[in-house]
């Protein structure tokens, strides 16, 4: 007989449930302004440029703002993430390689 293990472990915190705050299918975007926060590593940016593109293409009426913290090592810094929270609705961070 043949046993399969789950090399998972368990959670050592609890899932936590969040609402989304702003529905985009409503208004196809419309009012929302969305941050692409790119972290550094190569292509981060082209990543993030066509996570847009496919955002748009679903949300048309979408507005895109571009940041690039330029360091992967490092967290970005309070200046960058107070003017994305200040101009934006919604944040996405990704990274590439």
């Amino acid at each position: 007989m043949i046993v399969f293990h789950d090399p998972r472990g368990e959670a050592a915190t609890p899932v936590l449930e969040y609402a989304l705050s702003h529905d985009l299918s409503a208004t196809q975007g419309a009012g929302i302004t969305v941050a692409l926060l790119a972290n550094g590593f190569p292509d981060s940016e082209n990543f993030l440029q066509a996570i847009g593109q496919s955002l748009n293409a679903k949300y048309p009426a979408l507005t895109l703002k571009h940041w690039n913290k330029g360091n992967a090592s490092i967290p970005a810094p309070r200046a960058m993430l107070d003017e994305i929270k200040a101009q934006c609705h919604i944040a996405v961070a990704a990274y590439g390689h």
